[in-house]
């Protein structure tokens, strides 16, 4: 059971008064201290938070994994075939959005998918695909190759009736697991709402970001992240 940390919220703090900090670098180092298996980050088209400099000093500091959330783009394809991730998780992105809104439709840009895939695994680079929970976009991403997937798990942290939704994710981590592909969730997560989630048994890493930050405003950075890291680990 694994928890990546999203530092994005970090380095978009740092981006609000255009200074040199608060550095994300930092905040992986803590995060990495108080137990955290990974680290992602989300390279915008529009940079808005984390820079190529983010990346390659990620790249070239951190003792656990790099993730890269990124765009199914030439642009972003480049990047990280030049960088080098230890993953890349292919998430949608709209110009102006907040946060991401959804789950990418793999049923419609499967072809461009399916050669962004290739090229990042000729590159020795892990790749999944950030998927709503719908076994059809499950099936597609393996079909053109995806190695994991993870599940968007907003809908589930924003509803009134969150076990409907837990037996949705269960059921597509099933046929996930299935297809051969590992599972992971994200999105919305919280110290509260991961309970239900640590019960699928066949989901096995968290990308946690906006709450962790959020709580390390009161308690600290590295104390945030141990909080999660007992959650998870512990319940198992």
């Amino acid at each position: 059971m694994e928890l990546s940390v999203n530092i994005d919220h970090i380095a978009t703090l740092r981006e609000a008064r255009k200074e040199v900090f608060p550095d994300p670098i930092y905040g992986a180092v803590e995060a990495e201290l108080a137990g955290a298996d990974g680290i992602t980050v989300h390279l915008r088209g529009d940079r808005r938070h984390i820079k190529e400099r983010d990346l390659q000093l990620l790249k070239d500091i951190i003792k656990t994994e790099l993730n890269l959330e990124m765009a199914a783009t030439t642009e972003m394809t480049n990047i990280a075939t030049s960088i080098k991730p230890h993953r890349v998780t292919l998430v949608p992105e709209a110009p102006g959005e907040i946060t991401t809104q959804g789950g990418l439709n793999i049923l419609q840009i499967k072809e461009d998918a399916k050669l962004f895939i290739s090229n990042l695994k000729n590159h020795d680079v892990r790749v999944g695909v950030f998927l709503d929970p719908d076994i059809e976009q499950v099936k597609e991403a393996a079909r053109i190759g995806a190695q994991y997937i993870e599940i968007n798990t907003n809908e589930y942290s924003r509803s009134k009736y969150i076990k409907n939704e837990i037996i949705k994710i269960a059921r597509v981590a099933k046929a996930a697991r299935r297809e051969g592909l590992t599972v992971h969730a994200g999105h919305g997560i919280d110290y509260k709402n991961i309970a239900y989630l640590l019960t699928v048994n066949e989901i096995t890493g968290y990308s946690i970001g906006f709450a962790i930050i959020a709580r390390a405003v009161f308690v600290g950075l590295r104390q945030a992240v141990s909080e999660m890291v007992t959650l998870i680990k512990g319940a198992r």
